[in-house]
């Protein structure tokens, strides 16, 4: 293959010469114009990968990064293989009782994707309460009596580059399962149906499906969205099975292109619901889940800036409505939500049960038949407590404590109503995740599992620590790190990653091959800026719309702080973010390119403006909420120009970059990357690498398959140790 036009020559076939120069995208003058700002576009030709000029690009980019890192390809071996050996690649999950079976899942060695799994219950006779709930003993190299495989994935994954699943439901007489899968990453997926007493795949198939389905109480209907051309969820439909997709009824659509449909039901089951959500307000509709053919029905109309969350819970002996909310309370807004409760047949008549609290985000309510689970965020952790229902309503909530610094604690997955546990997960930085079954009766926390670290891991080896840095406003930012104990004093390398949008919150979490960076004697590091959720809904509100730069000047606090402190030295220091965590990598590399070594991100949302300008992309209408609608707003339009990492690229020195995107990713489009590489390579002065890396059969979430996805991982870390100088250690 030849490829010329100032683009780079590439080796042809037989040919033994590699990339030599780095691949030069040609210049299209494109003018935007908005609000009398004209910008000049060199790039944006290649937004059209039908054109084969676009692909010949990325491919030569491709080749190029290839070419550059091919020295690194005996390490990257050395790290899958790391990674590897450490994965327990036969195993099973904990078993979780649903009706007259456990369910569970498979990995087998060699085997890209997993196997969904059941058998029988079979107790000792007369069991009872927990014992009746202690999951069984399986072994993954045993026999399992009575197993039936549910979906395996390989099977259903053959043929295809790629390959996720979406929906897997079963129906609740445990007779059906509906099941979706995508196969391109463009994440429009085919829903499918499976008779579990025979085997057979049914004639229904239903094209074009958003991830999920919810069966109907008798297992005759299934309910499932659609997207509409901007791939937001924006209708669901009611399919019976055994008829003709033609035949499905159309149960609710929202035109309003700032919200996003979703369907599901209650805990208990007794209702359906269906929920829309934008940035900024949401609103339920219900309908008994044993009459699929009605018709649904408000919970409460939706307001501007009001969001709210519905469960049902019988206290008392009486159905009620648990409704978390941010509505104004006692004349104030109530930002990081309360619980009220309310009668299922009054919605709007609440009664207060946790007022507001500045220190503790109300996150979410679980009901069960006898108790509640209540989620939240305190000191920048997440927590969890059990509030048992009596006769006369509740009673004393109670939290769960670890003896962890730094931890993350959730609720796992806990389908029935009347259950005598609470199946937890509990990881922390050093802490393999533990899958715990809590007894609210007697409060015994009872392990079931602790994820495998084969080749010995001992978790004494390790420290994490939380640190704070002082943003320029005098806001102290949290910082976590985790290490290997007993590094030699001074600078060390680091990697800081960083996210800070969507009030999403990077939680503490143990990874198997982040032990090939500490063991390496690295340190990493979460820069817990503004916009993300990790200090409730101020948080989010200080780092989005007109203040989103508060989250690059946080994180580059953090790293200052960082460096002033001697954790680490700007030589030393490499930052890493992905989607929108790429803009905050694009903005600090513009910002304050002398703080670091290198940048590695994933699917970067580096041109923002030129994707909010257009309401025809993917996403953009629902992103007004998250960032301000510059079509409308010229002081919007202003401020994100002054910060979108694309527009400020200036001729100057800038970190080694290493950018991976996919080509069918509809989040954050392919382009955006492509774009802001080649501007960057005719803009930047100096000689440190910058290269791009495109999947060319992956969407947003990168490659599938975990074997695929360990190369990727060792891809990306042989890149960060080669830039820390640490390729020999």
């Amino acid at each position: 293959m030849a490829l010329d036009s100032g683009t780079g020559t590439l080796a042809g076939p037989g040919d033994e010469s590699a990339v030599v120069t780095a691949p030069v995208a040609k210049q299209v003058r494109t003018e935007r114009v908005h609000h009398g700002d004209v910008f000049i576009d060199e790039y944006e030709w290649l937004r059209d990968k039908e054109n084969p000029e676009v692909i010949a690009y990325l491919e030569a980019e491709n080749a190029y990064t290839e070419a550059q890192t091919a020295h690194l390809g005996g390490l990257r071996d050395k790290l899958y293989d790391e990674i590897k050996a450490r994965t327990q690649e036969t195993d099973l999950s904990v078993p979780t009782r649903i009706g007259e079976y456990w369910y569970y899942s498979r990995s087998f060695e060699g085997k890209q994707y997993g196997v969904h799994c059941r058998c029988p219950i079979i107790a000792p006779a007369g069991a009872e309460g927990i014992d009746a709930w202690t999951p069984p003993q399986l072994e993954a190299d045993t026999e399992i009596p009575g197993e039936q495989v549910l979906l395996d994935s390989n099977q259903a994954a053959e043929g295809h580059d790629f390959f996720t699943l979406g929906a897997f439901s079963v129906s609740h007489d445990g007779n059906l399962l509906a099941y979706s899968v995508d196969t391109s990453g463009d994440e429009r997926y085919l829903l499918r149906f499976k008779d579990l007493r025979t085997g057979e795949e049914l004639a229904d198939e239903i094209a074009g499906t958003a991830p999920g389905a919810t069966w109907s109480l008798d297992g005759t209907h299934v309910f499932y969205q659609t997207v509409d051309e901007s791939w937001r969820p924006d209708t669901v439909w009611r399919h019976r099975l055994g008829t003709a997709k033609d035949d499905d009824v159309k149960v609710f659509h929202e035109p309003d292109e700032r919200y996003w449909v979703s369907i599901g039901s209650t805990r208990s089951e007794k209702y359906l619901m269906i929920w829309l959500g934008s940035k900024i307000t949401s609103e339920a509709w219900v309908l008994e889940s044993d009459n699929p053919e009605g018709d649904f029905r408000v919970v409460i109309p939706r307001r501007e800036g009001v969001e709210y969350s519905v469960d049902h819970a019988v206290v008392g002996g009486e159905d009620r409505f648990l409704i978390l909310h941010n509505d104004v309370v006692d004349g104030v807004k109530a930002q990081n939500f309360v619980l009220a409760e309310a009668p299922v047949s009054d919605p709007s008549n609440m009664t207060l049960l946790i007022g507001h609290r500045d220190d503790v985000r109300l996150e979410d309510i679980d009901p069960f038949a006898d108790h509640l689970v209540l989620s939240y965020r305190r000191e920048a952790l997440p927590r969890i407590a059990i509030w048992p229902l009596t006769e006369s309503g509740y009673g004393e909530r109670r939290e769960l404590e670890f003896d962890l610094e730094l931890f993350a604690v959730g609720s796992g997955r806990n389908p029935e109503w009347e259950q005598p546990t609470l199946r937890i997960g509990l990881t922390s930085f050093i802490t393999p995740m533990q899958v715990f079954d809590y007894v609210p009766a007697t409060g015994e926390l009872l392990l079931r599992k602790e994820q495998p670290v084969l080749g010995g891991y001992d978790a004494n080896d390790y420290e994490q620590e939380r640190d704070w840095a002082i943003a320029a406003d005098g806001t102290r930012i949290p910082i976590s790190l985790v290490r290997k104990k007993g590094l030699p004093a001074g600078p060390k390398p680091l990697l800081l990653y960083g996210y800070g949008s969507y009030e999403t919150p990077i939680d503490p979490s143990f990874s198997l091959s982040r032990l090939s960076l500490l063991d390496r004697g690295m340190v990493f590091a979460v820069a817990h800026v503004r916009g993300g959720g990790e200090m409730g809904r101020l948080w989010y509100e200080n780092g989005k719309t007109r203040t989103k730069k508060n989250t690059f000047t946080d994180f580059i606090s953090c790293a200052r702080h960082l460096i002033d402190t001697r954790v680490t030295s700007a030589d030393r220091l490499v930052a890493d973010g992905g989607s929108a965590g790429g803009l905050l990598m694009g903005a600090v590399a513009n910002m304050a390119p002398e703080l670091f070594r290198g940048i590695l991100t994933n699917v970067p949302f580096v041109d923002p403006l030129t994707s909010i300008l257009d309401p025809s992309l993917p996403l953009t209408v629902i992103e007004w909420d998250e960032w301000g609608n510059p079509l409308a707003d010229k002081d919007v339009y202003d401020y994100m120009k002054s910060y979108a990492p694309y527009e400020n690229i200036e001729a100057k020195d800038y970190p080694a970059i290493l950018a991976v995107t996919g080509i069918n990713d509809t989040r954050v489009l392919y382009v955006e990357p492509a774009k802001w590489v080649a501007k960057l390579r005719a803009t930047k002065t100096g000689d440190t690498p910058l290269l791009l890396k495109t999947e060319m059969s992956a969407g947003h979430g990168g490659v599938s398959g975990r074997y695929e996805q360990w190369k990727e991982v060792a891809f990306e870390y042989a890149w960060l140790l080669s830039t820390l100088g640490l390729a020999d250690a």
